[in-house]
């Protein structure tokens, strides 16, 4: 099986506790239901990044990643099946699916 980078575009953290809870918990159930599909959840970013280039580092601005997460699948096509289930899409989100290559 392949590994697939999946990238979140899903705007700010919820701010509210027990708000950020639920989502939370919609998201560890996705997780959940993907099983073994799941290398390595990921994480959501904070503000504040920064972007190198060979004319410098300039501040990201905007949080324009969310977060991201590696799956496992038979093809990008039954990774992208995945992905649109992902909680991000049922908040506005959007999801990029990238197929990583074995090193």
């Amino acid at each position: 099986m392949a590994k697939y980078l999946l990238v979140y575009f899903c705007g700010e953290m919820e701010t509210d506790p027990k708000l950020a809870e639920k989502k939370m918990a919609v998201w560890m159930k996705w997780f959940g239901d993907l099983g073994k599909a799941v290398v390595d959840a990921g994480a959501p970013t904070e503000k504040g990044g920064k972007i190198v280039s060979k004319s410098g580092v300039k501040n990201v601005g905007a949080k324009p990643v969310g977060g991201y997460s590696i799956l496992q699948a038979d093809s990008l096509d039954a990774a992208t099946a995945m992905a649109k289930r992902c909680p991000a899409i049922a908040m506005g989100g959007q999801v990029a699916v990238y197929p990583l290559m074995p090193m």
